[in-house]
């Protein structure tokens, strides 16, 4: 599920509640509530476009439940693919 769904220019109603249901439901499993989620999306991506112009449109940020390496079982996990178009430049 992507956080960034929302932004979508060509979205059915059906669409964008099925999209806040995902949310609700992955912010229930991270144990944050939706306005978190939000405000953590929008820090990553304040903070990421510092360095790099990125792609609004290519953007996914998930959580994931997945497996521990410490044996504690399932527990939740940020997964980001922010496409790049390009760096920006020092100054």
């Amino acid at each position: 599920m992507s956080l960034f769904d929302f932004f979508s220019k060509n979205k059915t109603s059906g669409s964008v509640a099925k999209d806040r249901l995902k949310l609700v439901l992955v912010s229930d499993r991270a144990g944050c509530s939706p306005e978190i989620m939000e405000q953590m999306k929008n820090d990553i991506i304040a903070v990421i476009s510092k360095y790099i112009e990125i792609d609004m449109q290519g953007l996914d940020i998930q959580i994931k439940q997945t497996q521990s390496d410490a044996d504690n079982g399932s527990v939740p996990a940020i997964f980001a693919n922010i496409p790049i178009k390009d760096m920006r430049s020092k100054n």
